[in-house]
């Protein structure tokens, strides 16, 4: 049975609904996790320890009926131990392949900037090619397969920052906020109340959406137009953040393309078959903070990205 597009996009909104039954006051992540999926791309989760970021996603894959996995990334944990790994059947006398965590449709690769660089690189080629090789054999993932790595602020003890060129890879950058006096007020109602984080069908969580609807979507976004003059600002603001004095790194054209994407799919879910410049302004900041570098006087100078984001959009001309 296909799918029409407004079946999928109301099927996908009602995603937020279910997921705030479990986790409360993340909105804008849920909607980033939702924009991610769309676009096929990944994404960079950034709070610290206990504002929810492994139940998002958990909440997440049971309202799309998605499987998914997790993996705690520690200082010793191996490639193998994520990708899979050749092992020896002694009735056999043969290798044969045991599946990683990473075959699944939402990985939640926890903490990611606690393991080191060799492990964090395992995930490279998973997240650029949809596959993962092993003895030389290339194995496909899923086709719907989205990685949520979750980090703790850098400056925390006992992480590893990733490089750049991995950092590149993820679409969006989510900052998850500690909650407000009100919001955290509701948190304890409901653990007082016997939640159980990990009930979730207890919780209420349903699945209102999945994969038909989900590909039904995405074939939808791509259809979304966006005019030259949309296109000359998205480029205008990748090329503004590469003289910026306050960056050593300015976003690459790579980055300049992800932004058109997800503004493509916030278009999309906000009903409009077209991109507009406030569609690429609301989505500029997830998908560009973590693809710019400050310069070291800039950071003792307390600026951040976010910071000097918000100057290249004051400072761009907007397409009218």
């Amino acid at each position: 049975m296909s799918i029409d597009p407004a079946g999928a996009r109301a099927a996908l909104l009602a995603v937020r609904t279910e997921v705030a039954k479990a986790v409360v006051g993340q909105d804008s992540a849920v909607t980033g996790l939702v924009i991610a999926l769309l676009s096929g791309g990944h994404v960079l989760l950034e709070g610290v320890p206990g504002v929810a970021k492994t139940l998002l996603v958990r909440s997440l894959a049971a309202a799309l009926a998605l499987d998914s996995k997790r993996v705690q990334f520690t200082p010793d944990l191996m490639p193998g131990d994520v990708t899979g790994s050749a092992v020896f059947d002694s009735r056999t006398a043969e290798f044969s392949f045991r599946e990683g965590p990473v075959f699944t449709n939402l990985l939640l690769a926890d903490e990611i900037n606690r393991t080191p660089p060799k492990t964090q690189a395992s995930l490279l080629e998973a997240m650029e090619e949809r596959q993962v090789t092993v003895d030389g054999l290339p194995r496909m993932l899923p086709e719907v397969f989205l990685v949520a790595a979750t980090q703790n602020p850098v400056e925390f003890e006992g992480t590893y920052p990733l490089p750049e060129a991995q950092l590149d890879r993820f679409l969006l950058k989510l900052v998850l906020p500690l909650p407000g006096r009100d919001e955290e007020i509701g948190i304890l109602d409901r653990h007082a109340n016997g939640f159980d984080p990990r009930d979730l069908g207890a919780a209420g969580v349903r699945p209102v959406a999945g994969p038909a609807e989900l590909a039904a979507a995405r074939a939808a976004v791509r259809k979304v137009m966006v005019s030259r003059e949309v296109l000359g600002y998205i480029a205008d603001l990748a090329r503004a953040t590469r003289v910026s004095p306050s960056l050593a790194l300015g976003v690459s054209p790579r980055g300049a393309t992800a932004l058109l994407n997800t503004a493509r799919s916030w278009a999309w879910l906000a009903g409009r078959e077209y991109v507009t410049p406030d569609d690429v302004q609301a989505l500029a900041k997830p998908t560009l903070r973590h693809r710019v570098r400050l310069r070291a006087e800039a950071e003792m100078e307390g600026g951040t990205a976010d910071g000097v984001l918000d100057a290249v959009l004051g400072a761009v001309p907007v397409p009218r």
